[in-house]
């Protein structure tokens, strides 16, 4: 992975004000893969103990973005980049920290398909989703 990809994760996508307010961090990033961790907070859930679905769909949104940033370099001349499509799968109640892993399967010049798995901090599978992002040069 290129500097610049990482430069993207963690200076643009990562300091989106959504990211932030979430608490969203890298734990691990490598070409065409990349793991966050999110922080459970009362302040994000639904019902007591529960975290928005939204938020969770925040976060593989986030991973998708991060993911597909994590194969830019210098040459592609990329500008920048925004989710096209976005599908989560809600699987069970998310009520701890949660970290989420995207994966690019498919890579052209303009876009990226991700698939994502939210695990929560016992490694149960809480949500799967797939990101497509537009990467605009």
């Amino acid at each position: 992975m290129h500097s610049l990809a990482q430069h993207w994760i963690e200076n643009v996508v990562l300091q989106a004000p959504a990211a932030r307010a979430l608490g969203i961090t890298v734990r691990s990033s490598a070409l065409d893969r990349v793991t966050l961790g999110m922080p459970f907070s009362d302040e994000q859930t639904t019902t007591p103990g529960v975290l928005h679905g939204g938020v969770v769909a925040t976060l593989v949104d986030t991973a998708g973005a991060a993911a597909s940033a994590s194969g830019v370099s210098p040459e592609d001349g990329a500008s920048g980049g925004a989710t096209v499509n976005l599908t989560v799968n809600y699987l069970a109640p998310a009520g701890t920290d949660l970290a989420a892993v995207g994966t690019v399967v498919h890579r052209t010049r303009s876009s990226t398909l991700t698939e994502v798995r939210v695990e929560d901090a016992a490694g149960r599978l809480v949500a799967t989703g797939q990101v497509t992002s537009r990467i605009f040069r």
